[in-house]
Parts: structure tokens; C-alpha cells; sequence
């Protein structure tokens, strides 16, 4: 399970054409980011009878289909995007703060961290994505916004926040990095890799050459350990300690400038909002150090869990600013259109 083998949209250009000179591959590689264009055929800088094969033997875009909704507000988008194998994904466009869009990208059909919270959970986990499929994603947004029905301005930011658990990808999830960091003018520290905190790969990015320097957001949820287990199951003892070590050698080895350290917590109506989780959490986070809390609105979804009222997550901010804690408060976007955080969820057509 989650494992995929077929091969990239990169190597079977190279086995189409094995003696493919550098410069025609990088060609190939532009012009899949090529706003515009739909097809090989359009590759107009690439010989005919290379765009003829092209055609025949690669897929232009890893999805086979593509259903849009569009928020009442108009400032939320969400696609559901078919894959070959049946399976579907979700991805999401937000306007931000800037006057400019935020994609959210997934990184796996379904997920297997089951958090208590979040609907995607309850498909399991499928599989993983290929770095294509990631790629793609955004490769859709950036056709969108720049077509003639699309909102215009530009997509600044890209956040792996959707479908999955990035870090349970690694390779791929690295790869897709990469690859939009090389062919879109988003950079590092506009990209933002959400995990669950798992450990053994949070460690390894940190003497990973080839991983690229993106923020990183860890969803804490709580920093009680025995609520945090109630809430996500793949939580386990010694965690919050082993995490404040990590994440001490984390902030060490590349805190700093704009590249900090977030820590997210849901907000979950008499579960892990109370002064006292908020005092746990700013312990916790003064404990380490320049980390920002950023707090988000639970989006109604099957599991049933109480929204916390606008007054008592003012109280639970207050508490986090009095202990000098950076903290923000996410702005809920698309829950009309089951768009916001926590509720992507979809099953095999």
C-alpha cells in the first residue's frame, strides 16, 4: 500500500527519446509550466515530429479529469481532480492575506494518521502521490488563474495541506519541492510543509542536502500529552519531549529570517481549548523558542466535534501574547464548498 511504480512524466521522455539532447529536456520540462498551453502539441519551440510522440506516449498532466466549485465569496476555489486508477484527489486555491493565492496541495490519497478531527482520515490511506501528481496540482491553479475565467493576480504561496501526510512521501514530496521551486517564481520561504510530526522524517530532512529549506508548520493540536493522544492516534509516549528536542536542533541548524517554526493547534470545543491547554501550550512553546502558534477554527465535518466560540478563542490567544507567543488565527475560507481545513474528503469514482 502507497506505493505507486509508474514511471515520471521526466523518464519517459528520456526512454521515448533516450538520446535527447539537455537542452530539448529542459525544454520539455518549461513547457508543462507554459500558462497557456494544453497540450505537447502547443510545445511550438519543439520539432513536430517530437511533439507528435509526445502526444502519443506521455500524458500531459497526470489527472484525467477536473471538477471545480467555486466558494459563495468567491475567494476559495476546490477542484477534485480523477486519476487514472479511479482514485481522486482534492486541491485547493485560497486568496491570501496579500491580494494573491494560496494553493493546497495534497500528498496522498486519503491518510493514514486518522486524526480525530479531520475527514480525510476516514479514507485510510490509498496511496501516496507521485511527484507529478503533486506537481500538477499547482500546474492546474496557475492554467486557472491566469485563463480568462480564472480571478487573475498571481499564486504566491503553496502549502502542503491537503490530502495526506506530506512527510509519509518524503521522496516525492521533496522531488514536487524542487521542481516547483526551479519552474514557478515561488520561493522557499512561500512554501509551507504541514506534518503530523513524524519523527524519524523530521530528523532526516535535517541532514537531507537535497531537501529544500521550506518552512515547516507541525500540527500540535495539543500540548497535553494525554489530550493529544485522544485526538491523534499516532501520537505515542515521550512525543513533546522528543519533539522540543528536534525542533531545538531544527530552529539551531536553519531558524532565523522568515524560515521559522509553526506550531498548529485546532480548535476543538471543550477539548483542547481551555486556558489551561493554552498555558500548556505556551510553556511549551517558550520552552523552545522562536515559534509561532498559528490557531484554526475546527470546520464542521461527520466526527462531531463543538466549534469554540470566537470569545474563548480570543481568551486563548491571550493567554499565548501574554507569554510573548507569536500567534495568529487562520482565517476559515470554503466550508461552503467543504473546502477549509479538515474536510477534504473523497472516494474512489
Amino acid at each position: 500500500m502507497g506505493m505507486v511504480t509508474q514511471k515520471t512524466r521526466g523518464e519517459l521522455i528520456r526512454n521515448l527519446f533516450p538520446e535527447l539532447p539537455d537542452y530539448r529536456f529542459r525544454q520539455t520540462e518549461e513547457a508543462v509550466f507554459h500558462a497557456g498551453w494544453k497540450s505537447w502539441n502547443d510545445v511550438s519551440n519543439l520539432p513536430g515530429e517530437a511533439r507528435a510522440k509526445l502526444a502519443a506516449e506521455v500524458p500531459w498532466t497526470s489527472w484525467t479529469a477536473a471538477d471545480l466549485h467555486r466558494s459563495a465569496a468567491g475567494d476559495t476555489f476546490k477542484t477534485i481532480l480523477g486519476l487514472p486508477d479511479g482514485n481522486r484527489i482534492e486541491t485547493v486555491l485560497m486568496k491570501n492575506s496579500r491580494g494573491q493565492w494560496t494553493v493546497c496541495v495534497s500528498s496522498q490519497v486519503g491518510c493514514a494518521m486518522k486524526c480525530a478531527f479531520c475527514a480525510t482520515g476516514t479514507m485510510g490511506l490509498l496511496r501516496n502521490l507521485t511527484s507529478d501528481e503533486i506537481v500538477d496540482q499547482v500546474r492546474y491553479w496557475l492554467d486557472f488563474v491566469a485563463s480568462p475565467e480564472g480571478p487573475g493576480s498571481r499564486i504566491s504561496n503553496i502549502v502542503f495541506m491537503g490530502m495526506g501526510e506530506p512527510l509519509a512521501n518524503y521522496e516525492n514530496v521533496k522531488e514536487s519541492i524542487r521542481t516547483v521551486l526551479k519552474r514557478t517564481d515561488i520561493g522557499l520561504t512561500r512554501i509551507t510543509v504541514s506534518t503530523s510530526g513524524m519523527l524519524p522524517q523530521l530528523e532526516a530532512l535535517l541532514l537531507d542536502q537535497d531537501w529544500p529549506d521550506v518552512r515547516l508548520a507541525v500540527s500540535l493540536h495539543s500540548a497535553d500529552a494525554k489530550t493529544r493522544a485522544q485526538i491523534m492516534p499516532s501520537s505515542y509516549e515521550g512525543f513533546l519531549e522528543r519533539l522540543k528536542n528536534w525542533a531545538l536542533k531544527y530552529l539551531a541548524a536553519k531558524g532565523g529570517g522568515r524560515r521559522h517554526l509553526t506550531f498548529e493547534h485546532i480548535m476543538l470545543g471543550n477539548v483542547n481549548d481551555s486556558p489551561e491547554h493554552a498555558a500548556k501550550l505556551a510553556d511549551f512553546a517558550k520552552s523552545i523558542g522562536d515559534v509561532r502558534v498559528n490557531l484554526i477554527p475546527y470546520n464542521r465535518t461527520d466526527a462531531g466535534f463543538a466549534v469554540t466560540p470566537d470569545a474563548r478563542i480570543r481568551a486563548f490567544m491571550d493567554v499565548l501574547e501574554r507569554n510573548g507567543i507569536t500567534v495568529t488565527r487562520r482565517k476559515s475560507q470554503g466550508d461552503d464548498i467543504a473546502a477549509a481545513c479538515g474536510q477534504l474528503v473523497v472516494r474512489k469514482s
